[in-house]
């Protein structure tokens, strides 16, 4: 019998998908703050990475799939982002693509309200791309929107599809404590249930709902797998972030509340890919990875002497050494260029200088003698002779004097001098001190008040630096998750108390909301704290300090209740309680003290450890950010807040739990944990309440040693990979031979 001719419905139907524009949506913030101060002018999708803007590879990726139309959600410095796109090829004639970035407003502090923005707008009008402005992709995205459109053609409540890639749960381009429990059915890949994984204290086990199980006789139960932030999405998913102001994070929040609501009834899919790279620069650690792992060609054919995104030409040499190809690199003939280097155009290599494992901008200057070892130079940088750069970032436009060394983990911002015979300490960071006329008038507000509050406060820190420099040293407790993970504590408060014993650490890594200007004087920032942590340990309570404090801590504790009670935005909330401090006069030690008591007073305390889990992270969901939109990030003090409150609430077994929450949510790093841990008053003492502090103390130090195993077990992981890629070069060699 002779098939059936396709019916005139369904030729409109295959008709009209082949006319439909593949549009793609690019989150270009990034809506934390890991990579200051790099980022402090400028934003996180233009970093460099391998001498091209890291939101060019997204394009270059995107372009790979046949996307026609891209839209760029941008906030912060949303000028900057726009003269890129302007002026780089993609605005081309004949590019193909066109790009139309689109400035939200102020508010947007997530990428749920970017998604609201996406919907008010009306920008999409089919099944779109969304992924964020930090993918280096090579995967065939292209594939993955053909399977997504014929599932949609049979369930049409099949939303999206999440691309995920298989590796190990080490892999060097996972960021740390970034993992997943992906439950799946497995014949059609529906994601069925999702959990993210706690890095501290590690999970070590997932609970997947018995309806899950009853209803699918096979699943698949994944850990393996990185999410590569890239989804299908159908046209009705921005609607539902709109319908759903709860909504922040795509994964916690939406792929959370989609797979659990009984009243959506909506289907999300996941695609494993086989083939193919994926990775978002998510950290420093992750930023090394990619650029590596782009040096060593696992990214083909996004590689730099072929599918450039910047446009640059570079010629490709034994040992994945890559020289621009102008012939304006001049290179002394007594220079060393080790393998996995690229050196961009008009850059000068001086007489026995050495460069391996690095990405040197254009236009940049490498003195005699000096020494460049894993390291990434932004363009127009100059390292003057005999200096030693180990395993940092530079800026661009740096100057480096003779004599200098960098040493591991350091980020040095633009336009910085340092030198000569200076030496900067591990996992330092240094940035330019602001100067009249600085600005374009699309600086960001939070950004320029944090380097205003850390100028103030500089006493001596910038004393051996060189006496020409013109840096700012970022208080050390403000450092991201290093590759190393630990930062000398002893180093760290020196640094913190300073010279007088009045300054102020301003921890800000990882927070996803805008810090706010500190209006706090030197005289009430560490020993205030302080205070409050002893009376606390001797079982006491603080007499009346400044003028209207009692009236102060009820009316907070009102102020918090009428927010939680009807729901207010944290903003406003924020708000009312800089009101409320100006008017009491009080320390702002205080306030933070008040926020954290309500925050954890404010989770109910339920049965089972997935329920409580659930409750803590709804709370600090909603309400975290506030604790550092009062002002003044001091992630120590925030520490300390809550051991103080757990030990004389009887919310004191939630304590662990809630601060492994606070950590996931980049309220506080691993950092400001063990700053806090090796606090003495942190310690406890005696009576009840001391013990009470100590217990908490005791959850610190395990939480410490789980941190300490990861670092190790990491280590072993990058030797390994490191050996594997040797082995990998000498076999590639053979074959070249």
């Amino acid at each position: 019998m002779a098939p059936k001719a396709a019916s005139g419905k369904e030729k409109l139907i295959d008709e009209r998908e082949e006319d439909e524009v593949l549009q793609a949506v690019i989150l270009a913030d990034s809506f934390d703050k890991r990579f200051r101060p790099l980022t402090t002018r400028k934003p996180r999708c233009l970093l460099p990475v391998c001498n091209a803007p890291l939101l060019d590879w997204t394009f270059e990726s995107l372009a790979l799939a046949g996307v026609q139309e891209i839209f760029v959600i941008c906030r912060s410095h949303a000028e900057q982002v726009k003269t890129a796109i302007r002026e780089s090829k993609w605005s081309r004639p004949g590019s193909g693509i066109k790009i139309v970035p689109v400035m939200t407003a102020k508010e947007t502090f997530s990428a749920g309200d970017a998604m609201r923005d996406v919907y008010t707008r009306g920008l999409v009008t089919s099944d779109f791309v969304l992924v964020m402005g930090d993918l280096v992709s090579n995967i065939r995205i292209d594939e993955v929107v053909r399977v997504h459109k014929e599932r949609r053609r049979t369930n049409k409540d099949a939303i999206m599809t999440m691309v995920v890639k298989e590796s190990g749960a080490m892999h060097r381009t996972r960021a740390q404590g970034d993992s997943s429990v992906f439950v799946l059915d497995a014949e059609t890949s529906e994601c069925l249930h999702y959990e993210p994984v706690s890095a501290c204290p590690p999970t070590t086990m997932t609970r997947i709902p018995r309806e899950v199980l009853e209803a699918h006789p096979e699943i698949d139960i994944r850990n393996d797998l990185i999410d590569c932030s890239i989804d299908v999405c159908s046209v009705e998913v921005p609607s539902l972030f709109q319908d759903n102001f709860d909504y922040e994070d795509i994964r916690r929040d939406f792929l959370h509340g989609v797979l659990t609501s009984d009243l959506l009834m909506k289907n999300i899919y996941c695609y494993v890919a086989q083939d193919g790279y994926a990775a978002r620069v998510k950290d420093t650690k992750s930023y090394d990875s990619v650029s590596k792992d782009i040096l060593s060609r696992w990214t083909f054919p996004l590689v730099p002497d072929d599918n450039h995104p910047g446009g640059h030409v570079y010629k490709h040499a034994r040992g994945n050494k890559y020289i621009a190809a102008d012939n304006s690199v001049a290179l002394a003939r007594t220079c060393k260029i080790g393998n996995n280097t690229l050196i961009g155009a008009s850059t000068r290599i001086h007489e026995n200088a050495q460069i391996s494992g690095s990405v040197i901008g254009q236009n940049c200057v490498i003195g005699a003698g000096s020494v460049v070892d894993g390291s990434y130079i932004f363009d127009g940088t100059v390292i003057g002779a005999q200096c030693v750069v180990t395993r940092s970032i530079i800026g661009a436009g740096v100057t480096i004097k003779e004599k200098t060394r960098v040493e591991k983990g350091c980020l040095v911002g633009d336009g910085v001098v340092v030198g000569p015979l200076a030496v900067l300490d591990r996992f330092e960071r240094l940035s330019r001190r602001r100067v009249d006329g600085d600005g374009d008038g699309d600086e960001d507000e939070d950004d320029d008040s944090d380097l205003e509050e850390i100028e103030a406060n500089q006493g001596g820190a910038t004393s051996m630096l060189g006496k020409d420099s013109n840096a700012i040293v970022w208080p050390r407790g403000a450092s991201e998750d290093d590759e190393d993970g630990i930062t000398s504590y002893k180093n760290q408060r020196a640094r913190q108390i300073g010279d007088d014993g009045s300054e102020l650490e301003t921890s800000d890594a990882g927070s996803s909301s805008s810090d706010e200007e500190s209006d706090e004087d030197e005289s009430s920032g560490y020993a205030s704290g302080s205070e409050f942590r002893l009376a606390t340990e001797v079982g006491g309570t603080l007499e009346r300090g400044p003028m209207g404090e009692d009236e102060f801590r009820v009316e907070v504790a009102q102020s918090l209740e009428r927010a939680f009670a009807e729901g207010h935005s944290v903003e406003n909330a924020a708000v009312e309680l800089k009101t409320l401090r100006m008017a009491s006069n009080v320390p702002l030690s205080r306030v933070r003290e008040a926020v954290v008591g309500a925050i954890v007073e404010h989770m109910e305390v339920v049965e089972g450890a997935a329920g409580q889990r659930r409750e803590i992270q709804r709370v600090v969901g909603r309400w975290g950010r506030l604790i550092d939109l009062i002002g003044g990030v001091d992630a120590v003090e925030t520490v300390s807040a809550l051991q103080m409150h757990c030990a004389s609430s009887v919310r004191l077994p939630l304590f662990g739990q809630i601060l492994a929450e606070l950590y996931q949510a980049d309220i506080v790093d691993e950092d400001d944990i063990r700053g806090w841990h090796g606090l003495a008053e942190s310690r406890g003492g005696a009576g009840a309440a001391g013990e009470n502090v100590r217990r908490c103390w005791s959850v610190g130090a395990r939480m410490i040693e789980q941190f300490d195993e990861q670092e190790s077990e990491s280590e072993d992981e990058d030797e390994d990979a490191d050996e594997s890629e040797d082995g990998d070069g000498d076999e590639s060699e053979d074959e070249s031979e």
